[in-house]
């Protein structure tokens, strides 16, 4: 009889071995794979706040701009991103070089920035940076618009203070901004001038709680250039 329990008890304790040997699967589950986010590209050409003169004109309109920069680490695509300064439309091209030739209009300002992707789910976005794409010979270049800053649009503000500061940043090919126009109201475009011929790029106006705010900032330089940035709106709760 014992000798009948003993064969039970081997049976019954190699069905269990059998059961769980399910650990020791030859192929397991890896898991989700990690992928290294992609690195930052470095802007190359064409240069920040420059006059872009070594593209090739098409036209007495558009001209070709060969846009250039560094390779990004754990990067496998780019996406340019080109903006038209005076329309404020964007443009989008996907490449895996790094390098691309799009065509422009002349006499244009634009500015541009580098989003680096690979197989995951993060980007990385690169500088940006300013230029004006050359057109007809000429010897100055009016200002590029101003970069408003804060606040930012559609923004909701506080109601605790009487007053809020709008900023804003300049730049220019030929460096010679001479001052800022500043228009602000409760219309859009705005039409009330704020202040005019400031040498700074900040303005402290005052504000009212429910209203809704609109601002721009008109850029005038040495040659008598002037040029206008988007319109801002902002409310103040």
């Amino acid at each position: 009889m014992k000798t009948i329990y003993s064969i039970f008890y081997i049976i019954c304790a190699a069905i269990l071995s059998g059961c769980s040997g399910g650990s020791d699967d030859p192929n397991p589950d890896p898991g989700p794979v990690e992928v290294d986010p992609p690195g930052a590209a470095t802007l190359v050409f064409p240069n920040e706040n420059s006059e872009c003169t070594e593209g090739t004109n098409i036209t007495d309109t558009e001209s070709d701009v060969l846009f250039n920069w560094n390779d990004a680490t754990n990067t496998t695509s780019y996406q340019l991103v080109v903006k038209n300064l005076k329309t404020q439309s964007t443009a989008q091209f996907t490449t895996s070089d790094s390098q691309l030739n799009v065509t422009l209009l002349r006499a244009t300002p634009y500015s541009w920035y580098i989003v680096s992707r690979n197989s995951g789910t993060e980007t990385t976005q690169s500088a940006t940076w300013k230029f004006y794409n050359a057109g007809p010979a000429t010897s100055s270049y009016a200002p590029f618009p101003a970069e408003l800053v804060a606040p930012q649009m559609g923004m909701s503000l506080p109601s605790a203070s009487p007053n809020t500061l709008l900023e804003w940043e300049g730049s220019d090919v030929d460096n010679d901004i001479t001052g800022y126009d500043v228009l602000f109201g409760t219309t859009s475009p705005p039409t009330n001038t704020e202040a005019t011929n400031l040498s700074a790029t900040e303005l402290e106006v005052d504000v009212t709680s429910g209203t809704t705010y609109y601002w721009q900032v008109l850029t005038h330089d040495n040659e008598g250039h002037s040029s206008s940035s988007p319109i801002f709106e902002f409310k103040v709760n």
